[in-house]
């Protein structure tokens, strides 16, 4: 059986079949997920790690692929499981026709479980409330492939390792990794060739019985990313208490998962205190990524600035420095993403370990440093990072106008690597309003906005350090407004908006896009054209009710399970929201706020990475991308952006104010937000039933309040 699929050259849209009996990603939407990054754990709904994605993975490898538990004989029903922390997971379930003398059960089984860095804890414990005594056999059930990555994403099944005996433990190992496993108390009978853990249990009434099992994984060469270190989160927990405890509890869980999102530079120069920054997501993305690390430490810049300065420290040393068209290396550069090993998705699509394909990257990574710098970054820090800004700035000018008309835009050199390099980087991301497929090289519109901002920002650096270029800097960015002005404007029924790109040709690729709102707010626009963006924005082809969709509903290629073709992803909303804040337009950045509020109680306060565009019109319940990421940092950062937005915070430590106007912070009112941070020193904000807000602010920084610029 065959199923078509698109695809494209340079020159044309193609057809292309591949059988259905390819290997495909493994669903993840009802599954549970515990982390620490860089070890997580994937498991059904009851607990058992038996097929598909489920495993026990460290650092890119997977170490487990079953664990499961069943008593000989005995129906074992589950009950209830899930989530008790970001690394934390606990389930129950009954053993069915056990001890019982009435209709009620009476032998239960819970499950335990946490996960540390390179180890799995599994705790099973039995109990008996009846009057008579039970004995069972039960039986652990442990399994591993000891897989990368990217063959457990593109659906293979690889072979299991056989497991050995050493010294009352199962081990396996295989290409310079390897995995453990024993059991206190011993199991009474342990079978290597099965991967069997056998217990004769025997029970009085009200007796319990319990096992722990445990799981460590090891690469021979160590964690290219070590975790974060437990007493250095690079941030202030915040806590709010607001009149709508959604809101709360979104806001609990996302830092709880963004805390074990953290992964440390092994470059960092002081071993005791070295430079974090947050993976991307688990489980196919935990790694360093350029762009969501940087985005979601802007996200974090009301928490504290420590993770702002990690993370630009740890891509700057890994900043392009020649050409390489392998590794789409350039002089500059910021990455893309790092792995252990290459990965070789198909013969057409394979990435080298460290990939600089990423076209937005660089000129967000000079803003995330201008951004820091107002939050109160200390000047020396950003001092010693101006060198890599110049460098950044360079290579917007000399690297990324490839095609010399003055846009950034990017093409898949290799042909083997990301035909789209933007955020929206699956192969039919970028579209034409009919459904065709943009041909590179493309010049995306936020990109545009982003190398707008990075410029401008940029040259309030080197002003403020008393560096070269700021005036130069200055005009360049002046001159990509008027060229974006000129070249990507255009109009449909509804009046003129920007296209989402220019194409090979410079033509406008016409789709409607969620890229809006990530021009907002940059500088790039002035009031007339925000406003148009803002009312496209607020209109229901895009605002679902539950978010943002990626692409409008209207358009041919609209698809609400399409990965950048019509879901909605939290960070992309959130960014519009923040955008139209920015921007003077809080009415519709506040209707964008309440759908992900509504979506995150439908994702149990853990949004993923993206859900499905269907939109509230469809029903109330969400629908899932079914192989999304879940917690994904900039999805989990989203939260603090929002809260941020719906106070109307900003600072500017270098001119001594910190700026707090709330927008839309009245839907969740009264709250009291504590565990903000500016310059270092706390920042709390009461915003009252009545409308009126007071602020605790660092000694020395004046409070504006208001559109009227009021200072207290």
């Amino acid at each position: 059986m065959d199923t078509t699929v698109k695809t494209h050259d340079t020159n044309d849209l193609v057809t292309a079949t591949r059988s259905v009996t390819e290997s495909l990603t493994p669903f993840l939407h009802d599954t549970v997920v515990t982390l620490r990054a860089p070890s997580f754990v994937i498991s059904h709904a009851d607990g058992q790690l038996d097929g598909g994605a489920d495993g026990f993975y460290h650092g890119d490898s997977r170490a487990l692929t079953r664990l499961t538990a069943a008593a000989e004989g005995i129906t074992l029903m589950p009950l209830a499981g899930g989530i008790t922390g970001a690394d934390r997971a606990d389930f129950r379930a009954l053993l069915r026709g056990l001890g019982e003398v009435t209709a009620d059960s009476v032998v239960a089984l819970r499950r335990s479980r946490t996960v540390s860095s390179g180890r799995l804890e599994e705790t099973f414990e039995i109990s008996n409330a009846g009057a008579r005594n039970v004995r069972f056999r039960l039986c652990i059930d442990v399994a591993t492939d000891l897989a990368r990555m990217d063959r457990v994403r593109s659906g293979d099944v690889p072979d299991t390792v056989q497991a050995m005996a050493v010294d009352g433990q199962l081990a396996w190992s295989r290409d310079g990794f390897a995995a453990r496993l024993h059991s206190t108390p011993a199991p009474d009978i342990l079978d290597p060739a099965a991967g069997r853990l056998t217990y004769d249990v025997e029970l009085g009434p009200g007796r319990s019985w319990s096992a722990l099992v445990v799981c460590t994984a090891a690469h021979d060469d160590g964690d290219q990313f070590p975790a974060g270190p437990a007493n250095q989160v690079p941030w202030r927990t915040p806590v709010l208490r607001s009149a709508d405890r959604r809101f709360d509890r979104w806001l609990e869980q996302s830092v709880a998962d963004l805390d074990r999102l953290r992964l440390t530079d092994p470059q960092s120069p002081d071993p005791d205190r070295p430079d974090q920054f947050l993976a991307a997501g688990a489980p196919w993305y935990l790694t360093l990524f350029g762009r969501d690390a940087l985005w979601a430490a802007r996200m974090l810049l009301p928490l504290g600035t420590d993770l702002a300065a990690g993370t630009l420290r740890t891509l700057a040393r890994r900043q392009g420095r020649a050409v390489d068209p392998v590794t789409e290396e350039q002089p500059g550069k910021i990455l893309h993403e790092v792995r252990r090993t290459a990965l070789e998705f198909t013969d057409e699509f394979t990435l080298p370990p460290v990939y600089y394909g990423t076209v937005d990257a660089t000129p967000l990574w000079i803003t995330l440093l201008h951004d820091a710098w107002r939050w109160g970054l200390a000047p020396e820090e950003v001092e010693q990072l101006l060198p890599h800004a110049e460098a950044a700035l360079s290579w917007m000018r000399d690297h990324g106008d490839a095609g010399g008309d003055g846009f950034l835009k990017y093409i898949d050199q290799t042909g083997r690597g990301l035909a789209n390099q933007g955020w929206k980087d699956s192969d039919d991301a970028i579209l034409h309003r009919d459904g065709r497929l943009a041909a590179p090289p493309i010049a995306l519109c936020e990109v545009q906005a982003y190398a707008y901002e990075a410029a401008r920002g940029g040259a309030a650096l080197l002003r403020a350090f008393g560096r070269p270029g700021a005036d130069a800097w200055e005009e360049w960015a002046d001159r990509l407004a008027g060229r974006f002005r000129n070249r990507f404007w255009i109009e449909d029924s509804q009046g003129p908006y920007p296209a989402v790109a220019l194409d090979r040709d410079g033509r406008p690729v016409d789709s409607v896009t969620s890229g809006f709102g990530h021009l907002l707010g940059t500088g790039l626009l002035n009031a007339e054209e925000s406003a148009l963006l803002a009312a496209r924005l607020s209109a229901p082809d895009l605002d679902s009710g539950h978010g943002l969709r990626t692409l409008s509903s209207n358009a041919a290629g609209f698809n609400p399970y399409g990965y950048h073709t019509g879901s909605v992803w939290p960070h992309d909303t959130a960014i519009a929201v923040h955008g139209l804040v920015r921007a003077g337009f809080p009415r519709p950045a506040t209707s964008l706020a309440a759908g992900l509020l509504t979506a995150s109680a439908g994702f149990e306060a853990r949004l993923p990475e993206l859900y499905a565009g269907h939109g509230s019109v469809a029903g109330t319940r969400l629908a899932p991308y079914p192989t999304s990421c879940r917690p994904q940092a900039w999805a989990a950062a989203a939260s603090v952006l929002v809260l941020r937005s719906s106070l109307g915070l900003d600072a500017d430590v270098p001119a001594g104010t910190v700026t707090v106007a709330p927008t839309f912070a009245h839907e969740y009112g009264p709250l009291t937000m504590t565990g903000l941070q500016v310059a270092g020193r706390p920042l709390d904000v009461t915003v009252r039933e009545d409308g009126t807000t007071s602020v605790r602010a660092p000694e020395g920084l004046m409070v504006v309040t208001g559109d009227d610029g009021r200072r207290t």
